[in-house]
């Protein structure tokens, strides 16, 4: 089976767990800015997209090279082996951008790029009409950064943090390969306690109990490559697919709360649940952080609260914050980990950080503040 230069982009601050994560799938690793460089083959590309927890997308390296003119750009696009990819009806939109380079107008980038495979494919397939792209779509891209160019294509289809399971959300929600990305540097385990106390619609609750199930996340969803009958051998998504399924660990007990102050949230989360096929593994119930109490231990706590952004917001999200800092504090056997842009955070929790780690949630810019608990034996 062919194998391809690969790479998992992730959002800026969890590169490293995605690379992690594709390293105990067995995969050598080169971590990047946005992204984590792998090889593998048709096989491993459905192992990578069912698996990733934290990456957006899998996509499969055509080629790269510099290019400082138009020329170059189409010479060199259309020097590469298309037709090892895409079929004589392939339909392939290509999407571009461009970072700090000569070729920085991105629809004529696009237009050349397109242009160049055309060509390209004409010549294999000895068409002298237009191709129908009336088939499958392979989505490309070109990116151009510093004049280097990078050729992709997308073998996931919508991005990897839409598992299938959310049914409703609430106005600011949590990707869930974000989600993911905090119970993993949470470094919980799944006989341990675990609350989210500002669960929203559930998506952390949700995304800790498939860790804890060691449910594949993509399992409930399709990716693109599937559709693509020239590459992809007949029954290898089913026997990839089986083989996740068989790994799942559907009968351990785990101890999961989410709470939310908003009923209706909650009842967003419950559905969202159901939907994931974990309903009687998550508890979820309507109750304010300041009323929450717990005689166990050695439990972690994983929040994404409101962040106060705008001015009318900030002193009820602060008073939460204290109040966040008052209940947690004396529990000294739990580990609390708060993904929030206010940078002030300490200050209203009353204590300092055991560490922080700097996150983006989108293109906003946010800090994990950790407090790393003593479990005790």
């Amino acid at each position: 089976m062919q194998k391809f230069h690969l790479i998992a982009t992730a959002a800026a601050g969890i590169e490293a767990l995605v690379g992690k994560e594709l390293r105990a799938l067995g995969y050598e690793t080169q971590v990047e800015n946005g992204r984590v460089r792998f090889e593998g083959d048709l096989r491993d590309i459905m192992v990578a997209n069912l698996w990733l927890r934290t990456a957006d997308r899998v996509k499969i390296i055509v080629g790269e090279f510099d290019a400082t003119d138009f020329d170059s750009l189409f010479e060199q696009t259309k020097a590469l082996p298309w037709e090892d990819l895409l079929p004589i009806d392939a339909a392939f939109p290509v999407e571009g951008k461009s970072h700090r380079s000569q070729l920085h107008n991105v629809p004529s980038v696009q237009a050349i790029v397109k242009k160049a495979i055309v060509d390209r494919l004409s010549t294999v397939y000895h068409r002298r009409t237009r191709l129908s792209e009336t088939g499958a779509t392979y989505p490309l891209e070109v990116a151009i950064n510093k004049d280097h160019v990078l050729l992709t294509l997308d073998t996931t289809g919508p991005s990897l943090f839409k598992r299938g399971y959310r049914k409703g959300k609430g106005g600011a929600p949590l990707k869930e390969n974000m989600a993911a990305a905090l119970v993993m540097l949470a470094h919980w385990f799944p006989d341990n306690p675990f609350v989210d106390p500002v669960c929203g619609s559930g998506t952390i609750p949700i995304e800790a109990a498939l860790i804890g199930h060691n449910i594949a996340p993509g399992i409930n969803r399709d990716f693109q490559c599937e559709r693509w009958i020239n590459l992809m051998p007949e029954n290898l998504s089913d026997d990839v697919r089986d083989e996740a399924d068989a790994k799942a660990d559907y009968d351990i007990e785990l101890d999961i709360h989410g709470y939310d102050i908003d009923q209706n949230m909650i009842d967003i989360a419950q559905r969202n649940c159901q939907a994931a096929g974990l309903t009687h593994d998550i508890t979820f119930k309507q109750l304010a952080v300041k009323d929450w109490h717990t005689d166990k231990l050695n439990g972690v706590i994983v929040a994404n609260p409101p962040y106060g952004e705008r001015l009318s917001d900030q002193e009820s999200v602060r008073e939460l914050y204290r109040q966040m800092g008052e209940i947690y504090r004396p529990m000294t056997t739990w580990s609390k980990y708060i993904l929030t842009a206010d940078l002030e955070f300490e200050t209203y929790y009353g204590q300092k950080a055991t560490k922080r780690r700097k996150l983006y949630n989108g293109a906003l810019r946010t800090d994990l503040f950790q407090y790393w608990g003593q479990k005790q034996r």
